[in-house]
């Protein structure tokens, strides 16, 4: 960043030298502060589709958990179907402890997999989102770059052409915005 600005000061001051070149740096100017904006949200938006990776990654790990210790208390009432053991009021009652517990397990197990589905879903949406974000940045400095030929040349061409291609890369990242 601190190269665009040392760049955008020479240019100032060639602009300053020349009227007619006054709107390219203005131009120019204005692609570098929205290569900046949309920059910063396309890391914003890596960062969330990171955090919400970490989150599903999390949820599928407790499911793991879970998923164990259901498991572990299968295989004890099946131990108990199948061992010889004295039948009594405490023997019925583990049972049923355990198999009110997989039944528990089993009902959270659901909620936590809709959790984690949840945040793959939320990683899917800021993926795409940041890469709006990305490709409007790109066109936003190729902009800025096409828009400085113009103070090299001295050609208006050079000028719309990198105003045409700023604006298509604000649209492209004001697009990040409205992705669901």
């Amino acid at each position: 960043m601190p190269e665009e600005l040392q760049e955008l000061h020479e240019n100032a001051e060639e602009g300053a030298h020349q009227r007619s070149l006054a709107p390219v740096t203005v131009t120019m100017a204005i692609l570098a502060v929205l290569v900046a904006a949309v920059g910063l949200m396309g890391h914003r938006s890596h960062t969330e589709e990171v955090l919400n990776q970490n989150r599903a990654t999390d949820q599928w790990t407790y499911y793991q958990a879970k998923e164990i210790r259901l498991r572990n208390y299968e295989m004890f009432l099946d131990m108990l179907a199948v061992l010889p053991v004295q039948r009594g009021p405490d023997v019925s009652a583990l049972t049923t402890k355990y198999a009110t517990d997989v039944q528990r397990y089993r009902g959270e197990q659901q909620a936590i997999e809709a959790d984690a589905h949840n945040f793959e879903n939320e990683v899917a949406i800021q993926a795409r989102r940041a890469n709006r974000f990305d490709l409007g940045e790109v066109m936003l400095e190729a902009a800025l770059v096409i828009c400085s030929i113009t103070l090299l040349t001295k050609k208006r061409m050079f000028w719309i052409l990198g105003t045409a291609l700023g604006m298509l890369g604000v649209v492209i990242g004001a697009a990040g915005f409205f992705v669901r």
